[in-house]
C-alpha cells in the first residue's frame, strides 16, 4: 500500500464509528479481506499525525484510548471522498482480477511476520525452507507448462 493509503483507511474507518488503535488495525484488515493489516508502527504515529491536524480525536474510554473524528475531520471526509475511499477501491478492483490470491497473500505474509518477530530461531529457518521449497514449486507450475494450452 501507498504511504497516503494508511491515512485515507483510518479515516474511513473512523467515519464509520469511534475505535481504538486495535479495532482500527482489524477493521482495515477486514475490509480488506485480510491482504493489508497495517503495522502498528504505521497506525500510531498517523493517528498522532491527524490528531495534529485537527481531523481526530482521542477519548479515554474505560481506561483505553478510542479514537473519533472531530467535527473538522468529518468534514474533511465528505469533502475528500475519493481519496478516503481509494484503498478499498484498489481492494474491490483487485478482488475481481486475482481469483482470491490477494487473501491468501496476505494471511501467509501474516503468518510470515508473526514467524519472524516471534519465531525461535529453528522456526524461523524451517520458514525460510518452505519459502524456499513454495518459490521452487511455483516456478515448477510454471515449467510444467499449461495443459488446456498446450491442447488448443
Amino acid at each position: 500500500m501507498r504511504r497516503g493509503d494508511v491515512r485515507a483507511a483510518i479515516l474511513s474507518v473512523l467515519a464509520d464509528e469511534p475505535r481504538n488503535g486495535y479495532q482500527i488495525i482489524q477493521e482495515i484488515s477486514s475490509r480488506s479481506g485480510d491482504a493489508w493489516k497495517p503495522s502498528p508502527g504505521s497506525v500510531y504515529p498517523t493517528l498522532q499525525q491527524l490528531e495534529d491536524e485537527g481531523l481526530v480525536e482521542a477519548a479515554d474510554d474505560n481506561g483505553r484510548k478510542v479514537f473519533r473524528l472531530t467535527a473538522e475531520g468529518n468534514n474533511y471526509v465528505a469533502a475528500n471522498a475519493d481519496e478516503v475511499n481509494a484503498p478499498w477501491e484498489a481492494f474491490a478492483e483487485a478482488s475481481t482480477e486475482d481469483d482470491g490470491f490477494r487473501p491468501l497473500l496476505g494471511q501467509t505474509a501474516s503468518a510470515l511476520w508473526q514467524v519472524m518477530a516471534t519465531g525461535s530461531p529453528a522456526q524461523q529457518a524451517r520458514a525460510r525452507e518452505v519459502l524456499q521449497d513454495t518459490r521452487r514449486r511455483l516456478y515448477g507450475i510454471l515449467a510444467d507448462g499449461d495443459d488446456e494450452a498446450e491442447e488448443s
